[in-house]
This record gives C-alpha cells, structure tokens and sequence, in this order.
C-alpha cells in the first residue's frame, strides 16, 4: 500500500523545521514533546524516509530526503490553511468572488495600489474584471454579471451611485498638428475643420447621442489605447485623462490644446451597484479604498477646473 500521511503529521514536520525542535515544535502545536517525536516517528515508518538526524546533533536536523519533503508539507499545510480561511471568511458573510466592472478611463495607478490591498486584505476572495468604457459599465452592473462598478456617467442611469473622485480631461494633439499651430485660444470654426478621434459607447445607453463631438469629421472607435496611439501619430485630435498623457505632455509628444469650446474638465467617478443588492464586506471595502486611493491621486492633479457632469468619453 502506498504510504498515505495525514495532514495533523505533516503539520508537525512544518512546526518542527521551522522552530528547530521538538519541545519547540510542541510549544507552538500547544502539545506534548513525546506527541511530537511520535508523530514524526509514525512518518518517517509511514514514508520508509529518515526525515531528521538526530545522532550528533543537539537539534533535529533535516536530511537532504527531508527537506525536499518539508516543501511538499509546506504547500499541503498551505491548502489546508486556505479551506480554513475560507470557510471562516464565509461563516463571516465575506463573499467568495467579486466581480468588477471597470471604465478603462480609471487611472491605473490607483487600480494598482486597490488590488494590492485587496490581495492582502481578502487573500481567499476571488476577483472578476469586466473592463469597458462609458455605458458598459453600468449595464454590467445592471445585468448582475459585476456586482460593483467603478466609472463615469453619460446620461441618467437607474443604479445607486456613490462619489469617489473624479479624473481630469485634457484636449490634445501630437505638436505636428494643425492644431496646435495656430494662435491660442483656437477658434472653434477652426476645431471643427479637424479630424476628432472619438471613443464611442458599445451599450446602447448613449445610442444616437454625442457628448463633447466638435468636428464636422470624426473618426470612431470602441478603444481608448487606440486613440491614444492615433493621437500620438497625428492622425486627429482628441480629449483623453490627464494621468494617461501625463508623460507624453511632459515629452512633447503630445501638447495640450487650448480651445475655446472645450477646457480642461474634472469629471466625476462612481461606485455603482444595484439598488436590490447591498455590497457586502470586500465590494463595501473596495468602495472606501477606491474613494480614499483616488483622493491621494487627485490632489497631484493641477489646481480648480471646471467640473463637468459625466466623463467626456466621445471627446
């Protein structure tokens, strides 16, 4: 038959090479030294392995044999901490996956510093991403495949919303530009003359409408990246987040546009879930870590501009 050793044994060789002995490993399990030397015994019968030398040394030493084991018994002790956890986040009400919907436009820095946290903070909860722009966001919300979304507003949406920032809109173009030639502030008789790169709304929320579309052509697409790349290469002109552009305006590959119909604008940011569907303990967590990470982030955003209704996402 082959050897079949328990999990409580392979605790015990965990205890025992991490502290350097049995009466320490005992201390640790809160059991007897004579329990602990038996079990190792018991395994090492079991195994047909010398895990420990104990001859010559006045601490057990682990064999070479042994401490290639010992990282087995590490990740089946591992797995047998993680059921724990789980178990007991459950029994606490805590969820066992959150599912998140995104607005791309949402600075990534402040992305990054919440899933640290929540990494930390909810090591058993697994985390789903929808990642989209303007209406989907709430459609993702509304369908129940996220249960929190995080993003703008185009229009009247029938979700609980709550405030947690906003995220500034810069009108740019690369310097090669007509645009960017021409005397500040630019007319808008002259914006208009000029190829407008355009992020359009895949929900059918905003479907016939425009927000913030000056140009008399535009150029069209679902991509946010895209536009920038397209921006970049001068081929039109366009309204993107500050924090996305922030190098390219510091390097010159792109310049900030000053026009006469469209400034630099702070856009709000949400939290939005269902009216039915209260966020429970890590949605209810990302909502204050969200707001709390976006106010840092904001208050390295340039001084008071208008603040606008809704994330100019077609601009």
């Amino acid at each position: 038959m082959q050897p079949n050793p328990t999990l409580d044994q392979l605790q015990i060789l965990v205890a025992v090479a991490d502290t350097g002995s049995f009466s320490a490993a005992g201390r640790k399990l809160n059991r007897a030294q004579s329990v602990i030397s038996y079990g190792i015994a018991n395994l090492e019968a079991q195994l047909g392995l010398k895990l420990f030398e104990r001859e010559g040394t006045r601490e057990p030493q682990l064999t070479e044999i042994g401490r290639a084991m010992l990282e087995d018994a590490r990740r089946m002790v591992g797995v047998l901490q993680r059921i724990r956890s789980r178990v007991d986040s459950h029994n606490q009400g805590l969820e066992a996956e959150v599912a998140l919907s995104l607005d791309v436009a949402l600075p990534a820095p402040v992305l990054v510093r919440v899933l640290k946290a929540f990494e930390a903070q909810f090591p058993t909860v697994m985390l789903r991403l929808h990642i989209g722009t303007l209406g989907l966001i709430p459609d993702y919300v509304l369908s129940g495949q996220a249960d929190l979304g995080i993003g703008g507003l185009l229009g009247e949406v029938d979700v609980h919303l709550t405030a947690i920032g906003f995220m500034s809109m810069v009108p740019a173009a690369a310097p090669s530009h007509p645009l960017a030639q021409l005397p500040k502030p630019v007319a808008i008789e002259d914006v208009r003359e000029h190829t407008q790169l355009v992020v359009s709304d895949q929900s059918e929320r905003t479907k016939g409408r425009d927000y913030g579309v000056l140009a008399y052509r535009t150029w069209r697409m679902t991509d946010m990246r895209t536009k920038h790349m397209l921006m970049r290469s001068g081929l039109g002109w366009g309204g993107l987040p500050r924090w996305l552009i922030a190098d390219d305006l510091a390097s010159g590959r792109l310049v900030e546009l000053d026009l006469e119909q469209f400034k630099e604008a702070k856009a709000p940011l949400y939290a939005m879930h269902r009216f039915d569907r209260s966020p429970k303990p890590a949605a209810a967590w990302l909502i204050d870590q969200f707001k709390t990470q976006l106010g840092c982030f904001n208050e390295f955003e340039p001084g008071p501009v208008p603040t606008v209704q809704g994330i100019p996402g077609e601009i």
